[in-house]
Parts: C-alpha cells; sequence; structure tokens
C-alpha cells in the first residue's frame, strides 16, 4: 500500500480514470453492437457518424489504441458498403 500522500493521491486518482475509461470503453461496445445490429440501411447511416466519434474519443483519451480505431471504423464503414451493394 502506498504510504507518501501523494502516491495515495496518484492511486485515487487511477481508480478514478479506470473507471471512467471502463464506462467509456464499454459503452462505445454497446453503441457498436446496437449499430451491428441494426438491419435498416438509413438508420445504419444516421447512427454511424455518431459510433465513430464515440471510437475517436477513445483513441484520443488513450483508452484503445488509435489503429485499433481506425480498424473499427473501417470494419463498420466496409459493412455499411456491403449492405449498400446488396440491397
Amino acid at each position: 500500500m502506498a504510504n507518501h500522500k501523494a502516491t495515495k493521491k496518484d492511486v485515487r486518482q487511477a481508480e478514478k480514470r479506470r473507471d471512467r475509461n471502463r464506462y467509456y470503453g464499454k459503452t462505445t461496445r454497446n453503441a457498436i453492437r446496437g449499430l451491428k445490429a441494426l438491419k435498416e440501411e438509413k438508420a445504419y447511416d444516421e447512427q454511424l457518424p455518431s459510433v465513430v466519434s464515440m471510437i475517436d474519443k477513445l483513441a484520443k483519451r488513450g483508452v484503445i489504441h488509435k489503429n485499433k480505431a481506425s480498424n473499427l471504423k473501417s470494419k463498420l464503414a466496409k459493412k455499411i458498403a456491403f449492405k449498400a451493394t446488396a440491397a
């Protein structure tokens, strides 16, 4: 356990950051899951920008790596392109 005052504070701050990062990460994963479950192309088009924004914010905050964010966005865009050609 931490003995110094500053170290104790750092432990408290790290716990807050971890909880916050877990919340944002889980919220984004749920949004991605919901987006993938959509059947209508119009609804997908409307929700895609907000989900992409959430992914970008995770990468900016350092919750996920920027390459992972790029891969996620690419997969979502590829899915909408496939739906457009299939329809």
